[in-house]
């Protein structure tokens, strides 16, 4: 049958008749715009949809528009793929065509899409490991479009993938003319002619070759996203999710939502922000919409939005040189927490604060949560491995010191966005212990952190003590310690850190994983390094984990090559912000600091974002920032003799002799009531009178 077009598929209650043309093997074909990077934006791309498969390729000359042919049964939507189309064709008839690679498969019964509410022409398709932003010329194209995603359902049942699926390679494929040359010269024919027709079976059977190539990567693809989807999909099916007529699949996130708090809604809060993934092509031609990185999905949610800063405040005063070797000489060797160093050296984010920027890519823990309940316990070690180290990349190129907590300072987040709530407070003052409790969707995430520093001259080393535990619902348990990090060339040179040592991440199941952080040394020309390996509980290795701890992380199966084309993407940092400050804050940290509307009068008055000297820091007010820590730094000497005199932490208590401490539980009870009666003003005035009451 001739290719025929569609502006638009009727959108019938049931599908219609177009629905039964796509079960029976009819395909829907078109341009659409796809949204690459900010750099190159919006790119036309050929897409396919076939047997509940979509695929798309790239547009360099129209004769690459090849990824089927003249015979094929297919409903073109739109004028441009008309046009383009017909402009193929001609070219065809002029030189042989080239086919064109497929860059992008999304296998449909494992995804899901909707579409804009603010722009009638975008839609978007959500996988497990990405999110495609697609555009068309027209709305009436966009409904054509939606029309087919939807009659896909049910095309193609998802069978197990653990059997054997033979398919023939190209390179198995072999054609012989003997018999037809023989045939006709048998009939008279001459041998020029004879010739003429070999070549004819040669050139159409070398196109049907490339085809079957294509097919092939396709199906390879297609199987490898398999193996790792189908346990997520197996409960999805059971759960009766095709209820909704523009859902294809639960999405892995969908058993994780919590009433109003979740990230994979269909509300349009954010489809005027243009938050889009950042990928580049380069990225595209390595690791299609199957095996990507577990990104966290760009949608809006249900919940009242909170627009957060993008940058600090200017500064209000011209910042001054400072004397390092003034201060150096008189403290080498001696522990940092008790060094007074001046305000300058600061960040304008406390340490409980930076406990919190840990959490930046929590997504990785709601994922895990979501492999282990499917079944895949596997895949739920590998994510928590990717959270444990992406809490580093926060710390490329951060110089400053983060504000030492007074005893008692507390500090919340509540980011619906994340699906998340945070609370930190510095429980002990000797020996400085800071505490946290976190709660996501469908895990808890609580610890407790006694840094250890010693001031070297040349560099100061941190060693963090304390155990951080991860439970999810279910009852899985991991448990690991931060490495060593080693901030370096204080005197001279320039400025980094690193981090170096083991960590090891024990599960209480099947699987533990452990990670070696390489120590940087002078000549290394590939710094930042992390390698390591998940094992089950008999000592077998499940999985081989590289990457850097500021950049990417990925996994393989035992076996494979050590190189990132072999490899999944298990986590990406992301790229820093455009507003860059000296203190080299990423997105995230920037807003942690911020008084948000409505924010101030709910919380204690210990909150760190209500310390005079750190948000005086904040406004460039260096001065005054100065001034308020000399000032604070006089009440924290007192720290010691009121915890010493029976002091107790309001939101966390000491468990038995191991000195960990656990989270009350009832802060976030007292915050609905604003019940602060027994929260000390710990950032106001301080007398020598209150220092002879202690």
């Amino acid at each position: 049958m001739p290719l025929t077009r569609s502006k638009s598929l009727p959108a019938t209650e049931n599908g219609g008749s177009d629905r039964e043309k796509l079960q029976s093997g009819r395909s829907v074909a078109g341009i659409l715009y796809k949204w690459t990077n900010y750099g190159k934006g919006w790119r036309s791309r050929w897409f396919l949809l076939r047997d509940g498969i979509l695929s798309y390729s790239k547009i360099r000359r129209p004769e690459n528009v090849n990824m089927l042919s003249p015979s094929d049964d297919v409903r073109l939507i739109g004028d441009i793929s008309t046009d383009r189309l017909s402009r193929m064709k001609s070219c065809s008839g002029r030189s042989r065509r080239k086919h064109h690679k497929t860059i992008g498969i999304v296998h449909l019964k494992v995804s899901s899409y909707r579409e804009s509410k603010s722009d009638h022409r975008k839609f978007y398709i959500f996988t497990a490991t990405k999110t495609l932003h697609l555009r068309t010329d027209s709305r009436s194209d966009r409904a054509a479009w939606l029309q087919a995603l939807a009659s896909t359902r049910g095309i193609v049942p998802l069978q197990s993938v653990s059997g054997d699926f033979s398919f023939v390679s190209p390179k198995d494929l072999s054609l012989s003319t003997e018999r037809l040359k023989k045939r006709l010269l048998e009939e008279g024919m001459n041998e020029s002619l004879v010739k003429e027709c070999e070549q004819i079976v040669d050139s159409e059977f070398s196109e049907v070759q490339e085809q079957i190539k294509l097919l092939h990567e396709e199906r390879t693809k297609l199987l490898d996203a398999l193996r790792q989807l189908e346990m997520a999909n197996l409960e999805a099916e059971a759960s009766g999710i095709h209820d909704n007529p523009y859902q294809l699949t639960n999405h892995n996130y969908s058993s994780l939502r919590r009433g109003k708090y979740s990230e994979c809604s269909t509300s349009a809060s954010s489809d005027d922000k243009q938050e889009f993934e950042d990928i580049s092509e380069e990225d595209e031609a390595s690791f299609h919409d199957t095996k990507e990185s577990f990104g966290e999905p760009d949608v809006g949610s249900v919940h009242t939005h909170i627009k957060r800063r993008t940058k600090l405040p200017d500064p209000a005063e011209k910042e001054r040189s400072v004397s390092l070797w003034s201060m150096i000489k008189d403290n080498v060797g001696k522990d940092l927490t008790r060094v007074c160093l001046p305000v300058y050296f600061n960040e304008p984010i406390s340490s409980l604060q930076k406990c919190f920027e840990d959490m930046e890519y929590s997504y990785l823990l709601d994922q895990a949560y979501a492999f282990g309940k499917s079944g895949n316990s596997l895949l739920r070690a590998l994510n928590v491995a990717a959270f444990a180290v992406s809490g580093y990349a926060s710390t490329e190129g951060r110089h400053c010191k983060p504000f030492n907590p007074l005893l008692g300072e507390t500090y919340e987040a509540d980011f619906p966005d994340k699906g998340v709530r945070f609370f930190s407070e510095k429980v002990s003052h000797h020996p400085t212990v800071i505490a946290c409790h976190c709660e996501g969707k469908g895990w808890k995430f609580w610890g407790d952190t006694n840094l250890r520093s010693k001031f070297w001259g040349r560099s100061i080393q941190l060693e963090p003590v304390g155990i951080l535990t991860l439970e999810f619902d279910d009852g899985e348990i991991f448990q690991w310690s931060k490495v060593t990090t080693t901030i370096y060339n204080i005197l001279l040179g320039k400025l980094y850190c690193d981090h170096h040592g083991t960590m090891q991440i024990r599960g209480n199941r099947q699987y533990s994983c452990t990670l070696k952080f390489k120590e940087q040394s002078i000549l290394d020309r590939n710094p930042h390094q992390v390698n390591g390996f998940v094992e089950d509980v008999t000592g077998k290795k499940a999985a081989t984990v590289f990457g850097k701890w500021n950049d990417s992380l990925y996994y393989f199966a035992p076996g494979e090559g050590l190189n990132k084309e072999g490899a999944s993407l298990l986590w990406k940092a992301r790229k820093p912000p455009p507003n860059i400050t000296r203190y080299n804050l990423t997105s995230f940290a920037i807003t942690l600091n911020e008084l948000t509307p409505g924010l101030e009068e709910n919380l204690p008055p210990t909150d760190s974002r209500l310390r005079p000297d750190q948000r005086h820091l904040e406004n460039g007010e260096y001065e005054k920032a100065n001034e308020e820590k000399q000032r604070l730094e006089r009440r924290q000497r007192m720290s010691r003799q009121i915890q010493e005199s029976g002091w107790r932490p309001r939101w966390f208590e000491p468990q038995g002799e191991s000195q960990s401490y656990k989270y009350t539980g009832d802060y976030w009870e007292a915050r609905d009531k604003r019940s602060w009666d027994d929260c000390p003003n710990i950032f106001g005035e301080f007398t020598e009178e209150m220092a002879d009451c202690v």
